[in-house]
């Protein structure tokens, strides 16, 4: 919930920019975009620590594209392409 009471609409992380914080939601990679077969993209994710009631900051994004970004998951910063934080859903 926000500082209005109201909860945050669910997005893809791969959306957001730099400064955004949130929870993850879930995983969802259909239609993320990423190179990966859907079920090795979510495994790897899972592995890095991407998962339901995770805390998620993005703290830097790449110069082109904005492509890399940093991702804060919980204590552990990671560094992810946002075709592949596409798969994550945040709030």
């Amino acid at each position: 919930m926000n500082e209005h009471g109201n909860q945050r609409r669910p997005m893809r992380l791969g959306l957001a920019r730099r400064g955004y914080s949130g929870v993850i939601q879930r995983l969802s990679t259909k239609g993320a975009g990423s190179a990966l077969p859907d079920a090795e993209l979510e495994s790897r994710l899972i592995e890095l620590g991407f998962v339901e009631g995770a805390k998620v900051e993005i703290l830097h994004e790449g110069i082109v594209s904005r492509d890399p970004i940093a991702v804060r998951v919980d204590n552990v910063t990671i560094a992810v392409r946002r075709r592949e934080a596409m798969a994550v859903i945040v709030a």
